[in-house]
């Protein structure tokens, strides 16, 4: 009877992960980095202009649509070189109908001049930044929609820039790389910089990024304490991907050994992927188990993996909360729900780093500029808004 209920259980979540509930809704917002210049989009400020495409969940499909009703967690998604956002189209639309917020930039996409790894890198981490923003910001589409939560993710260079994002950051919940490349400067290099849970996907005859010379060894270098690699045996690089010529031309000349579709590389990704996200980016625990027993049980002539993920021990210290913090928007100090001499970080919405220190009761915030700050503070998380 308990197997039967387990299994039905299991089944059970499944489907809930499997089948979306919301439709997709699209906007275009060009976000404004003063602290650098360049980037793409029309926003007609100062500073780098990044303009992100951004998918979110609605009620009816169409280009700036009303949000549905909750807060969802937002995955900011790097592309790959030579390639558009719009080559992604099976991530957005596998993703947000689960209830998720996907925002693509769209900085770093030509072939003359060549991209900047480093600057793709702090755009993705400057885009998750602001887009917690729009939750705070009434005249948004996405007001009162974003969660505290969120991940970055790429694909081949974008995978690259995704760990220049993410070395020194714990305002991210994880990263996922789909096929990593090397960048300039060196992912592999940085790696050990990052200590936020990550999975790594690599096609065992992706020729582009070859994973010997470039999924492997970011992977191996990585700090995570919570850490899997998935290969995808017969996988190829382009195929993380939907068709793109410049992709698909580029792998023609350097990938053998292709022994799968593309919707079945597709498939076995989001297979694994899907109870990732629900554990760590919506705090739903089972699907940490549901997430490793789908790799221990998928055959090994489908996949080899490696995780560090496969202890009890601490699972729980994992699961990502967002408190209560008073008052809130907050003008001369805060209060939150933690230990007293409990060990805090606070940090600004470009991702700083202001405070590191104990907590004595509340916290001095006067002299603070008008924004959204985060607290972290031993497996928790906060936000509030200064006014």
């Amino acid at each position: 009877m308990l197997r039967t209920t387990l299994l039905l259980s299991f089944s059970a979540l499944f489907c809930v992960i499997s089948f979306g509930q919301y439709q997709v809704g699209h906007t275009t917002i060009t976000f404004a980095d003063p602290s650098r210049t360049g980037g793409f989009g029309s926003g007609g400020g100062t500073g780098r202009q990044i303009q992100t495409e951004i998918y979110y969940p609605a009620s009816a499909a169409g280009d700036n649509v009303t949000a549905s009703a909750g807060s969802f967690p937002v995955i900011v998604f790097g592309h790959g070189f030579a390639m558009a956002w719009d080559a992604y189209a099976d991530i957005w639309e596998h993703y947000v109908p689960l209830g998720y917020i996907m925002a693509f930039p769209r900085t770093e996409g030509s072939l003359i001049p060549s991209p900047s790894h480093s600057e793709f890198g702090l755009d993705l981490a400057f885009v998750e930044q602001l887009m917690h923003a729009e939750n705070i910001s009434s005249s948004s589409i996405l007001y009162q929609h974003v969660d505290v939560n969120a991940a970055i993710m790429g694909h081949s260079m974008g995978g690259g820039a995704t760990i220049l994002a993410a070395q020194n950051n714990t305002n991210i919940k994880t990263i996922v790389g789909l096929a990593p490349a090397e960048t300039t400067p060196s992912a592999i290099s940085a790696a050990p910089l990052v200590s936020v849970p990550a999975v790594i996907y690599s096609g065992s005859s992706d020729g582009v990024t070859p994973p010997a010379d470039n999924h492997v060894p970011i992977y191996d270098g990585l700090a995570s304490s919570c850490k899997t690699f998935v290969s995808i045996i017969g996988g190829a690089h382009c195929y993380f991907a939907n068709s793109n010529f410049n992709c698909d031309f580029g792998e023609s000349t350097s990938s053998t050994g292709i022994s799968i579709t593309r919707t079945q590389q597709q498939t076995t990704t989001f297979a694994s992927l899907d109870l990732w996200f629900d554990y760590i980016l919506k705090g739903n625990a089972a699907s940490l188990n549901g997430f490793l027993n789908q790799l221990s049980s998928t055959p090994t002539s489908e996949i080899t993996y490696q995780t560090t993920c496969a202890s009890s021990a601490g699972l729980n210290e994992m699961v990502v909360t967002s408190e209560v913090v008073y008052p809130n928007p907050a003008n001369t100090h805060v209060v939150i729900p933690i230990p007293l001499d409990a060990e805090y970080t606070l940090i600004d919405a470009q991702g700083r780093v202001l405070a590191n220190t104990h907590f004595t009761g509340e916290i001095d915030v006067k002299e603070l500029g008008k924004g959204i700050y985060f607290i972290y503070s031993e497996g928790h998380n906060f936000s509030f808004v200064k006014e």
